[in-house]
C-alpha cells in the first residue's frame, strides 16, 4: 500500500523559508514521478514542482520558478520542497503526489497517489 506522508508545514512570516518533506513508502518509487501541489481555499489544486525519481529531472510550474526547489533523497525515500522568500499568497495546503507516468505533470488527476497535505500559512 502506497503511503505519502507530508510534514514541515507551519505558520511563518513573509520572507521566511520552509522545507516540506514527503516520506514515501509501500513500493519502489524509482520509476515514479513525484509532485508537489498546493491548494488555497476556493482555488484549484496547482502544481508547484515535480521530479522524476530516477535521474532527478525536475519540472517547475512557470509561476513557481525561482523560489521553490524540489529534490529527493533516495536513501530516505523522501522528496523535499524548499520554499524561500515566502509570500502571503503562498498560503495553501501543500500536497505530495506520485504516479508512475503522469500524462501531464501539471494535471493533478494524472497522479494516482496523494498524501494528506500539510498547511503552510504565511503572515504579512
Amino acid at each position: 500500500q502506497v503511503q505519502l506522508v507530508e510534514s514541515g508545514g507551519g505558520l511563518v512570516q513573509t520572507g521566511d523559508s520552509l522545507r516540506l518533506s514527503c516520506a514515501a513508502s509501500g513500493r519502489t518509487f524509482s520509476s515514479y514521478v513525484m509532485g508537489w501541489f498546493r491548494q488555497a481555499p476556493g482555488k484549484e489544486r496547482d502544481l508547484v514542482a515535480a521530479i522524476r525519481w530516477s535521474g532527478g529531472v525536475t519540472y517547475y510550474a512557470d509561476s513557481m520558478k525561482g523560489r521553490f526547489t524540489i529534490s529527493r533523497d533516495n536513501a530516505k525515500n523522501t522528496v523535499y520542497l524548499q520554499m524561500n522568500s515566502l509570500k502571503p499568497e503562498d498560503t495553501a495546503v501543500y500536497y505530495c503526489a506520485a504516479d508512475r507516468s503522469p500524462v501531464s505533470y501539471n494535471w493533478p488527476y494524472d497522479y494516482a497517489y496523494w498524501g494528506q497535505g500539510t498547511q503552510v500559512t504565511v503572515s504579512s
